[in-house]
C-alpha cells in the first residue's frame, strides 16, 4: 500500500445512460418555486434539503468566492444552527444564544433579540394577510415566540410568553428538542429532549396552537393503558419508561396534512430488564395526521432497543417509478445503517423488509427481541461488521493486534449483537450512526437521496449497580444536611448511582451553578424559586461543595464530575440493576476508530429502482492527510448536505474545516474551500435580487469532557473564537 493513494477510486459511477436519464428526468423538469427560498429548517416543511436555484453549477462552481461574513462574537461555541431567509433577512443564532435578524445579501445586522434560540434553527409561520410574522424560538424552560420584524417577545403567547414543554403528569414531560418544531396551519408541532438514563420522561409528541401557545394534541410515545402499543410493555410501564422521543427531525406532507416522526430509543438506551417486550414507539416511524395527532401507520425499526439506535435523520418525501406505476414514498436512513423505504399513505414497505433471528442476551433479566427487521432492498450505506482484519491500519503494529485481540475476544455477532455483563460486545454501526442528525438530503426531481454516515463501532460492557443503600455522613452542619435531603428528592432522579454525570458547583464559577440550575441545561429543566427557594438552593450549593472531584490534586476543569455520595436512585420502575458506559466510540492512538476507513462516507441511492449509484468517503482526517493519507473521511463529523439543481451536493466538514461541491450524478469532487472556523450543521441556499447564496455555520468550540476527537489536533483541525460566524458564498457579481 502506498501512501496518498489509499482506497483511490471507490467511487461506483453512473453509467452515461443513467446520467442522461437523471438530466431529463431532474434539470430538465424546471425549478420548483417551493425549493427556490430557504424559509424553514432544512429548506421546506417536508425536509427535502433541496434548491431549485441552478446559478450556481457544475461548471462554474469553481468560481465560487466569500461573499460575506458574519462574526459570532464571544466565548468559543458550536454553531450547528442552519439559517432561514423570508424576504431578504435571514435569522441566525448569534453571540450569547441571541436570535439575530441579518440583511441576506450583505451580512449587515438589521436587529439582536434579547430571546435566545439555542438549538440547530428556528421555525416561521406568517397569517394569511402577512401582518403577524412570528419566529419560533426553544429555550430550555419551552418555547417562545419573537416578532420577525422587531426581534421582540410576544407575550401573548403561553403564559408571559413562554410555553412550559415541562409541565405534564404524572411525570414532567421533557424539554425542548435542539431541533425546531414544524409548523402546519395554525399548528407548531414539536419534538422534545428527555434524557437517556433511567427515569426519564416520556418523549411525547406535542402540538401547540400557533398564536396563543394552547396545547391542541399529544401522541404518548409510550403508550397508555388502552391506546395501541400498550401490550408492547410491562403493565404500567408509563409510569417510569421514557425516551421514546424525537429530538431529530420531522417532516411534513403538507398535502396530506401527515406529519412523519422518527422516534428514539426508550431508556435506559443500553439495558431493558426494565421494559420487556418490543416497547411501541420506540425505535418507530410513526405517520400523524398533523391536525390531530392521530396515529395513522408506523414501522418499527429495532425491536427492544439495546444499542440506542435512535431513528433522528429527517424522512425524505419523494415520488418515484416503482413495479411500472408512479409512487409516493417515505424514505428513513437509520442508526443501523439501512434506508428503510415506504409507501407514504399505507406504510407499506416498497421493498420486503424481513424478519430475522438475532443473538440472544446473556445478561440475567434482559428478554431481547429473538428477530429484527432487515431490509432487502437497498443496500446498507455502511458497513455493519466488524472484524479483526478490518482494524486501524494506521496505528502501530502492536496496537494492532491488541485490537484484534479484543476483536476476537467481543461478543461480535453482527448488527444487533446484545449488551453483556459478562465481556465486552461490539456494536457496530454504533451508536452515533449509520445515520444521525441532517444527514439526508433529497432531490424531488429524481428520486435520488444522498445520506452521509458514520462509522465507528462502540465496545462496551453493562456495569451492575449497586442500589443498596450505605451509610453516609454529610460534612458540615444543618445546612449541608438540608442540601443533601434536596440532592436526594430534586436531584438523585438523574443524577444518582449509573445517571448522568453532575459537575461540582466550584467548578461553574461564582454564579455558575445557580444560573444553571434557575435557567436550565441541554436535557436538564430550569428549576424556578417557586420550586426550588433561594436559601434551599444555597444549601443544595453548599453540600454538592462538600463532595471530591474526580480528579486527582487540586487542579480540575470545568467539565470535571463529582464523586456523588452512595445513595439510592428516585428511580420508581422496576429495580435498576444494570447501567452501560455512553461512551460511544472506540478510539485508538490519535483518537482514531478502533476501525479502519471509511469513517464517513457519502452516499447515492437511487429509489426508483433501490440501487445505490455511487459513493465516496467524505472528508479527512488532518493527521493523516498530513501524512499523505487521503480519502478516509474524518471522525465523528456532524453536517448534512444540500442538494440543488445545479447538480451539485454541498457539503462541510467540521473535521477538517472544509467545504465541499460534488457532482450529485457521479461524486466528482467539483470544488472544496478551508475554513479558518469547523463548519457544522446543514447548509442554506438562497437567492436575493436574482444572485444566489450558500450560507455555513462555523464554530470553534473544542468540545468537553475528554473526547479525543475534540482534543487531539490529530483528528479535527481547531479554530480561534473570532473565526466562528457564518460564512456566505455567492459567484462573483460579474458572473452571474
Amino acid at each position: 500500500m502506498q501512501r496518498g493513494t489509499w482506497w483511490s477510486g471507490v467511487a461506483v459511477l453512473a453509467t452515461t445512460a443513467t446520467i442522461a436519464v437523471l438530466v431529463r428526468q431532474g434539470e430538465g423538469a424546471g425549478t420548483l418555486a417551493r425549493y427556490a427560498g430557504w424559509n424553514d429548517y432544512g429548506g421546506a416543511p417536508d425536509s427535502m434539503q433541496y434548491s431549485s436555484l441552478a446559478q450556481v453549477h457544475r461548471g462554474n462552481v469553481t468560481q465560487l468566492q466569500q461573499a460575506w461574513f458574519y462574526p459570532v462574537d464571544g466565548e468559543a461555541a458550536r454553531i450547528a444552527f442552519n439559517p432561514i431567509v423570508i424576504d431578504d433577512v435571514m435569522y441566525v443564532r448569534g453571540a450569547g444564544d441571541r436570535l439575530v435578524a441579518l440583511d441576506a445579501a450583505t451580512g449587515r445586522e438589521i436587529w439582536r433579540s434579547t430571546e435566545e434560540a439555542f438549538s440547530r434553527g428556528v421555525s416561521y409561520w406568517e397569517s394569511a394577510d402577512r401582518a403577524d410574522r412570528r419566529l419560533m424560538v426553544t429555550t430550555n424552560a419551552g418555547l417562545r415566540q419573537v416578532d420577525a420584524r422587531t426581534g421582540r417577545l410576544i407575550t401573548t403567547f403561553g403564559v408571559n410568553g413562554t410555553v412550559d414543554m415541562h409541565a405534564g403528569a404524572p411525570r414532567r414531560n421533557g424539554g425542548p428538542s435542539k431541533t425546531p418544531g414544524r409548523i402546519f396551519e395554525n399548528l407548531v408541532i414539536v419534538g422534545s429532549q428527555t434524557g437517556e438514563g433511567f427515569g426519564s420522561p416520556a418523549g411525547d409528541i406535542r402540538a401547540y396552537d400557533v398564536r396563543t401557545g394552547a396545547l391542541v394534541w399529544t401522541f404518548h410515545t409510550v403508550p397508555r393503558p388502552g391506546e395501541f402499543g400498550y401490550d408492547t410493555w410491562p403493565a404500567g410501564a408509563h409510569e417510569y419508561a421514557g425516551g421514546v422521543n424525537n429530538w431529530g427531525e420531522m417532516t411534513i406532507d403538507a398535502a396530506r396534512g401527515i406529519v412523519f416522526v422518527p422516534l428514539g430509543s426508550p431508556t435506559h438506551d443500553l439495558y431493558g430488564g426494565d421494559r420487556a417486550g418490543n416497547n411501541l414507539f420506540g425505535n418507530s416511524l410513526v405517520a400523524l395526521d398533523a391536525r390531530t395527532g392521530k396515529r395513522l401507520w408506523h414501522f418499527q425499526t429495532v425491536h427492544h432497543d439495546l444499542w440506542d439506535y435512535d431513528l433522528a435523520a429527517a424522512p425524505k418525501l419523494l415520488t418515484v417509478r416503482h413495479a411500472g406505476r408512479s409512487v409516493d414514498v417515505v424514505a428513513q436512513a437509520g442508526k443501523t445503517g439501512f434506508l428503510y423505504v415506504f409507501e407514504r399513505v399505507s406504510g407499506t414497505p416498497l421493498w420486503p423488509i424481513e424478519e430475522r433471528p438475532v443473538p440472544k442476551s446473556e445478561v440475567p433479566g434482559e428478554v431481547s427481541s429473538p428477530t429484527q427487521p432487515f431490509p432487502t432492498k437497498p443496500a446498507a450505506f455502511a458497513r455493519q461488521t466488524f472484524r479483526p482484519e478490518d482494524v486501524n491500519p494506521f496505528v502501530s503494529p502492536e496496537e494492532q493486534e491488541r485490537l484484534r485481540q479484543a476483536v476476537r475476544e467481543a461478543a461480535n455477532d453482527g448488527l444487533f449483537t446484545p449488551s453483556s455483563d459478562r465481556r465486552f460486545h461490539i456494536q457496530f454501526p454504533g451508536a452515533w450512526g449509520g445515520a444521525n442528525w441532517g444527514v439526508t438530503a433529497g432531490d424531488p426531481t429524481t428520486g435520488m437521496v444522498y445520506v452521509r454516515s458514520l462509522e465507528m463501532p462502540s465496545y462496551r460492557k453493562l456495569a451492575r449497580i449497586d442500589t443498596t443503600p450505605k451509610p453516609f455522613e454529610v460534612k458540615g452542619g444543618a445546612r449541608e444536611k438540608l442540601g443533601y435531603d434536596l440532592y436526594l428528592q430534586t436531584c438523585s432522579a438523574c443524577h444518582g448511582p449509573g445517571q448522568v454525570t453532575m459537575r461540582s458547583p466550584a467548578t461553574l464559577g461564582p454564579d455558575g451553578f445557580r444560573r444553571m440550575v434557575r435557567q436550565g441545561q441541554a436535557q436538564m429543566p430550569p428549576f424556578s424559586p417557586d420550586v426550588l427557594p433561594d436559601d434551599r438552593l444555597a444549601a443544595l450549593e453548599a453540600f454538592l461543595l462538600t463532595l471530591s472531584p474526580n480528579a486527582d490534586g487540586d487542579q480540575v476543569d470545568r467539565n470535571t464530575p463529582i464523586r456523588l455520595p452512595p445513595n439510592p436512585s428516585r428511580y420508581q420502575g422496576p429495580a435498576m440493576r444494570y447501567t452501560g458506559s455512553f461512551s460511544a466510540g472506540w478510539y485508538t492512538t490519535h483518537g482514531m476508530p478502533a476501525i479502519g476507513p471509511p469513517w464517513t462516507r457519502l452516499t447515492a441511492y437511487d429509489l426508483n429502482d433501490g440501487s445505490v449509484k455511487w459513493w465516496i468517503p467524505d472528508g479527512q482526517a488532518p493527521g493523516l492527510a498530513a501524512q499523505g493519507i487521503t480519502n478516509t473521511g474524518s471522525v465523528r463529523a456532524r453536517n448534512g448536505p444540500v442538494v440543488t439543481a445545479g447538480g451539485l451536493v454541498f457539503i462541510a466538514n467540521d473535521q477538517d474545516r472544509t467545504l465541499r461541491a460534488y457532482d450529485k450524478a457521479d461524486g466528482r469532487l467539483l470544488w472544496s474551500h478551508e475554513l479558518p472556523a469547523n463548519p457544522e450543521g446543514i447548509p442554506a441556499v438562497y437567492a436575493i435580487r436574482g444572485r444566489q447564496y450558500i450560507a455555513f455555520s462555523a464554530g470553534a468550540s473544542q468540545g468537553t469532557g475528554g473526547d479525543p476527537v475534540w482534543r487531539n489536533d490529530f483528528q479535527r483541525k481547531k479554530s480561534k473564537p473570532e473565526a466562528q460566524g457564518y460564512y456566505v458564498f455567492a459567484l462573483p457579481a460579474s458572473s452571474k
